[in-house]
């Protein structure tokens, strides 16, 4: 696997990063919006089989490939999985030149201080040493912001760049994402104290240590452009966070330089349902969408 073809695409390449990262609470819904029901599986390994083989699906279809998705981020049993007798990961670079990424958080606190830390991840480091052999280039870690609260953020921000720096011990770029909820009254007020935070942890990174970023799309448009430009950071991409993806794809082409990671609005419309033509054309009309949107700015 060239590292050095795969840090240019990251770097440079037109396209988004694909989620298809949905662990245990939120893969009964992402399974139901398939049109796959709470009764249609059994147990926990029933629906990870079925979810493994809707985005084994959607990694096929014809339009999935590096020339619009230049990543896509997978969950730890995807990675520890196999499509086409091939590990995961190795198959979605080999196959169809798309840079593969690692969900690594287990989950989140309670809410305090307006957020949402992550919970601990026990056996990080045999983890993070695990992706590496499975092909992996980076990771994916997710905590909440609920309010616009100075120490809560800054709590966030401290324990995402804390675990960004074993992250890159390991050779692998972290992606950092603070979300904020797109719900709270106070979301632009929020966006400013992340903004303020992420920068001044972005500025003690040594030379060499650079890090991507994974940002609620902001009220006001290109409210992350200095960290777009600042040399630490590899590359800004944004989550759709629960808007469709048409406000998502609106939003995301007011944002220069920002690109998509989309998760649910990936998904949107696709059906257990359809023919493997319908599903295929579905998924290559979203692709596009996404992919306009963001190379849009």
């Amino acid at each position: 696997m060239s590292n050095s073809e795969q840090l240019e695409q990251i770097r440079n390449g037109k396209g988004f990063i694909a989620a298809l990262d949905q662990s245990g609470g939120s893969t009964p819904k992402a399974l139901r919006l398939y049109g796959i029901g709470d009764d249609g599986y059994a147990n926990d390994a029933e629906m990870f089989d079925l979810v493994h083989q809707m985005r084994t699906r959607i990694v096929k279809a014809p339009a999935f490939t590096g020339e619009k998705v230049i990543g896509a981020i997978l969950f730890e049993k995807t990675m520890d999985s196999e499509m086409d007798g091939t590990p995961s990961g190795k198959f979605i670079w080999e196959d169809s030149g798309v840079v593969p990424f690692l969900k690594i958080d287990k989950g989140l606190e309670d809410e305090a201080d307006g957020v949402q830390l992550m919970k601990h991840i026990d056996g990080l480091d045999a983890l993070l040493k695990r992706g590496v052999e499975k092909g992996m280039f980076g990771t994916k870690m997710r905590s909440v912001i609920s309010a616009a609260s100075e120490t809560g953020i800054a709590a966030i921000v401290a324990q995402q760049f804390d675990l960004g720096r074993q992250i890159m011990g390991h050779g692998l770029i972290p992606i950092i994402e603070p979300e904020v909820t797109i719900t709270i009254k106070d979301k632009a007020q929020a966006e400013a104290i992340l903004l303020a935070e992420l920068t001044k942890q972005l500025d003690a990174l040594p030379d060499g240590k650079d890090v991507m970023l994974k940002l609620t799309l902001p009220e006001m448009a290109n409210t992350y452009q200095s960290l777009v430009n600042h040399p630490r950071v590899m590359r800004v991409v944004a989550l759709s966070g629960g808007y469709t993806r048409s406000e998502a794809n609106t939003r995301l082409s007011a944002n220069t330089g920002v690109i998509a990671s989309f998760s649910r609005a990936l998904t949107e419309g696709l059906s257990v349902q359809q023919s493997d033509v319908e599903f295929d054309e579905m998924i290559s009309g979203t692709i596009d969408s996404i992919y306009t949107a963001s190379v849009a700015g």
